[in-house]
């Protein structure tokens, strides 16, 4: 989990989304629930273990729910908590803007999600 105790709000928000890979997450899973072969397949250029290694640290913060069915074999299914919709749903502005910019690089998996661009 993300050290926030000095962080104003903005730089707490910011910090638990350091790293590559977690806003593709957060965006994956703002389309619906998903089991860890499906993000990973939507996700493509992510390895199994960086996979892993996100999803626990976005569950350590409060992002994401980890449901685990008592079945055999186990099935696990990941999705958006509160905390990490009201997260997404926040990022709408910030996309638009950096849209604004005329980046050239290809804009984060986030700003294609069609309620964002709003």
């Amino acid at each position: 989990m993300a050290d926030t105790a000095n962080d104003c709000g903005f730089a707490a928000a910011i910090r638990m989304l350091e790293g590559k890979w977690k806003l593709d997450i957060l965006c994956e899973l703002h389309t619906g629930a998903r089991r860890f072969g499906r993000l990973r397949r939507a996700i493509q250029a992510i390895s199994e273990k960086m996979l892993a290694q996100k999803l626990r640290e976005l569950e350590a913060d409060g992002l994401i729910h980890r449901k685990v069915y008592e079945q055999m074999p186990a099935k696990v299914v990941y999705s958006l908590s509160e905390r990490g919709a009201g997260l997404i749903a926040s990022s709408a502005a910030l996309c638009r803007w950096g849209e604004q910019l005329g980046l050239s690089e290809p804009v984060p998996a986030a700003c294609a999600v069609p309620s964002l661009r709003a």
